[in-house]
């Protein structure tokens, strides 16, 4: 599902250029789990960002689902998100104009794979049920989190790629968020990827690699 080979990426120019990632790699299959971690500023989350297409690598190569990443052209990397990958931010990036439901099924709608029942188990699982009508100014910072969740995750996407899922959530709740993305993991093969600094959510994890100095580590 997701081979990263070798993959550089630097920032800045001259004599201020910053090398971030220097030569990384990694396989993830479907139906499979990985936990990366690492150290602030180590590079996790522009590592997700070149995976997703949102930005390039230097030189290696990413394939996600047979396609390789670095040779789609900017409509190929979109319909890669749209259909493919799913990625959930630390910021949670709502549509402030609609409400909770709407944005839960604004994904799978765009990708052509609405769902209303999967939709329905997801809200109810993300203890959403008494907010639907609501819209995203009218939430805390944690619901919020839990609606960019149920966004990506409505969509059965291939590839999830979540950058801390849980780092606004309490510890009860980020348990059942994190059950809830590794039940999509085993029911319909989905591989995810997650960035967390928590060792103990890593664990469990199927797999976990550890980023240091630009490095993939086990």
């Amino acid at each position: 599902m997701l081979t990263v080979e070798r993959v550089t990426k630097s920032w800045g120019q001259g004599e201020g250029r910053q090398q971030v990632l220097r030569g990384v790699d990694l396989t993830l299959g479907a139906a499979q789990s990985l936990a990366l971690t690492g150290e602030s500023g180590s590079g996790k989350s522009t590592l997700l960002h070149l995976i997703a297409g949102l930005d390039h690598a230097d030189s290696g190569t990413i394939t996600v689902a047979g396609q390789t990443v670095m040779a789609l052209d900017d409509g190929g990397r979109a319909a890669l998100r749209r259909n493919t990958v799913g990625v959930i931010f630390q910021q949670f990036n709502l549509i402030p104009s609609l409400n909770v439901a709407d944005n839960i099924t604004f994904q799978a709608r765009l990708a052509g794979k609405p769902d209303p029942d999967w939709a329905a188990v997801l809200t109810r699982r993300l203890g959403l049920d008494g907010h639907t009508a609501k819209y995203p100014e009218q939430l805390s910072g944690g619901q919020q989190q839990r609606v960019a969740i149920g966004r990506t995750l409505a969509a059965r996407p291939a590839l999830v790629l979540a950058d801390e899922p849980t780092g606004n959530l309490d510890e009860e709740t980020g348990e059942r968020v994190l059950d809830l993305m590794l039940e999509l993991v085993g029911e319909t093969g989905t591989a995810l990827l997650m960035v967390t600094h928590s060792t103990r959510l890593a664990a469990r994890l199927g797999q976990r690699i550890h980023l240091e100095r630009g490095r993939t580590l086990p």
